[in-house]
């Protein structure tokens, strides 16, 4: 699976991805108010996309000034890390003036992501230099020092070409910036769908019984838990996941629905492969005609996991019930 990027970053491209390490609230403030107020000093639009705590943080210290800029709870707006790119931060950028730099602090990792969140924010992190590789933006990421285990704070000398210490302001070069391994390192089989059992239904699908499939996963969703909007919400996303096998990876799938963990969860696995590694991460265009399946699944879910490889592809949403 490649992203397309070289996993060296481009001197020429107009596109920053510094990560911010900190260790407490001061050495947070002082990495993100100044990138807001810089923005602000030079007539540039400004979003900060992080968690809810730490979002309070910055609206308090910055007070009237942050009256133009853009807050959204990081919790909430990119529970699924898949729908960051599109519903966050291309859902910002792509719609401010043209000519003028965009500015965003996003953090998509924090202490309480589950296991299996995980591997999609390291992954997303990763493919942030290749979505916005060529524009006038910068998007700068906070990593707690104090909560974050090393494996997230090694990934994220991995994902962004330059970091900047704890408490310090000087940006440097990554020595370890490798965003193609770590989209790599994290396409793993993904743990084993339950095969049996009366709260799993597990079905094959082709063409023909699309609709049937469709109905068949509501019904067990809704047995299961889930209802009003959630319910609608896993009707779309089996028949979106269950179409795009059939027309994209040999016209037949199997598609599993079941509980863990207060979520509903709905997989389809399939023979093909999945070569692009934004599927399901670019806004649609207007006039776009299909190519919507994957990105309505990643605005839907609470979370989705991908596995692709030789054998075949595995797409796992995850709704809370």
């Amino acid at each position: 699976m490649t992203t397309g990027t070289s996993g060296t970053p481009c001197p020429a491209d107009p596109f920053a991805h510094p990560a911010l390490f900190y260790g407490d609230a001061g050495e947070y403030l002082a990495g993100t108010v100044p990138f807001v107020r810089a923005a602000l000093a030079a007539d540039e639009p400004v979003a900060v996309a992080v968690p809810g705590d730490n979002l309070r943080l910055i609206q308090d210290e910055l007070g009237a000034d942050g009256a133009t800029v853009r807050f959204l709870d990081m919790r909430e707006a990119g529970r699924n890390p898949g729908r960051i790119i599109p519903g966050v931060l291309r859902a910002f950028a792509d719609t401010q003036p043209p000519g003028r730099r965009v500015h965003i602090i996003g953090e998509p990792v924090w202490a309480g992501r589950s296991p299996a969140e995980y591997p999609a924010c390291a992954q997303h992190e990763a493919l942030i230099n290749e979505a916005f590789r060529g524009r006038a933006v910068t998007i700068l990421c906070p990593y707690d020092t104090s909560r974050l285990d090393e494996r997230a704070l090694a990934d994220a000398h991995a994902t962004h070409p330059v970091v900047i210490a704890a408490g310090s302001a000087v940006e440097r070069a990554s020595a370890a910036y490798d965003p193609d391994g770590v989209v790599a390192r994290y396409n793993e089989p993904l743990p084993a769908a339950p095969g049996t059992g009366p709260d799993v239904l597990a079905v094959a699908f082709d063409e023909g019984t699309l609709s049937a499939v469709r109905h068949l996963a509501t019904g067990h969703g809704a047995r299961l838990g889930l209802a009003g909007l959630a319910l609608e919400n896993l009707a779309l996303i089996t028949a979106e996941l269950t179409t795009n096998s059939v027309i994209h990876s040999g016209g037949t799938g199997v598609l599993t629905v079941w509980s863990e963990d207060g979520h509903v969860l709905c997989e389809v696995r399939d023979g093909g492969r999945l070569t692009d590694p934004l599927a399901g991460r670019r806004p649609a265009a207007r006039d776009q005609r299909g190519g919507r399946g994957l990105l309505l699944v990643n605005l839907l879910s609470d979370l989705v996991r991908t596995h692709t490889g030789p054998q075949g592809t595995t797409v796992r949403s995850y709704l809370r019930r």
